[in-house]
């Protein structure tokens, strides 16, 4: 029989059973972590002092946040609170990797989809099955890390596409209390706004460059045509190119007239040789007048 005082797990998200409370001092403290501008800008992921001030209201000994891709095995950026050479240590990495996908947290976000739970290790495990894991032997334990709680954002475009590309925050603790419903409750309410932060911090990271309204349309235009190459661009742009002042003009000596409104006239002294154009003409003589008129008789 499952303990009731655990959260139940259905795989659709987590059910939060215990009430919880906010005073006006959290919710200070919370409105200063989403609305704050933070000018220690990384070279990737969130600005320190922001995971500092989560770190200020979930208690927690430590915090990271990682760039996975998991069908790959690569970790792209890592930031840890406090900073710890261990996030790159290689045989760190080789342990997390090689149980990954055995490790039902761990790697719950890439089977399921679901990247909105918020989740912890005793959604999976009871203590005692955690302890067995070899997730926990190898990269756990010799940290002194007991309990976590993991929160999963989607990744955007970046230098390593393809699928299994998440965002994950994580917070430890050792030894002693387990994260609680109402840690739980604040980061699912905190989640929008860290996805939020993320996003405005790549933005600031990689502006966008000032385009006319034009220069956005061609754009999209040329993007979907890489997305559909079977599909010709658009006759307004196939084969555009700016031209030169007075490119479109041509000179008088090239212009040759070769339409129906302009047709071609022979040559002075040609006489074409069609038989309808001969049968139109007057049955003029030799001694006749040219322009066919007949001679009046003489009295």
């Amino acid at each position: 029989m499952a303990d009731p005082r655990r959260p139940e797990y259905r795989g659709d998200g987590i059910v939060m059973t215990a009430p919880v409370t906010a005073s006006e001092r959290d919710m200070r403290a919370l409105a200063g972590i989403v609305n704050d501008f933070r000018a220690d800008l990384p070279a990737q992921g969130l600005p320190m002092s922001l995971l500092s001030d989560l770190a200020s209201q979930i208690r927690c000994d430590a915090v990271l946040f990682e760039g996975f891709a998991s069908e790959r095995q690569q970790t792209w950026f890592a930031e840890a609170l406090p900073a710890d050479d261990d996030t790159t240590d290689e045989a760190l990495a080789r342990a997390h990797w090689q149980h990954y996908w055995d490790c039902q947290p761990c790697s719950h976000p890439d089977r399921s989809g679901d990247l909105r739970s918020v989740i912890k290790i005793a959604d999976f495990y009871s203590a005692r099955q955690w302890h067995s894991t070899g997730m926990y032997s190898d990269l756990y334990r010799p940290q002194g890390i007991e309990h976590e709680l993991m929160l999963t954002l989607p990744a955007g475009p970046g230098k390593t596409p393809g699928p299994g590309r998440t965002l994950r925050l994580f917070l430890f603790r050792g030894p002693g209390a387990d994260f609680s419903e109402a840690d739980r409750a604040l980061l699912t309410l905190l989640r929008p706004h860290l996805h939020h932060a993320h996003l405005d911090a790549e933005r600031r990271r990689h502006p966008l460059p000032e385009l006319t309204a034009r220069h956005w349309q061609l754009l999209a235009l040329r993007r979907r045509a890489h997305q559909r190459p079977d599909r010709p661009a658009p006759r307004h742009i196939r084969g555009h190119r700016p031209r030169a002042p007075g490119e479109h003009l041509q000179p008088a000596a090239s212009l040759r007239p070769h339409s129906r409104s302009h047709p071609r006239l022979p040559r002075p002294g040609l006489i074409p040789r069609s038989r309808a154009f001969h049968r139109h003409l007057p049955q003029v003589g030799v001694n006749a007048d040219p322009l066919g008129r007949r001679p009046t008789p003489r009295s």
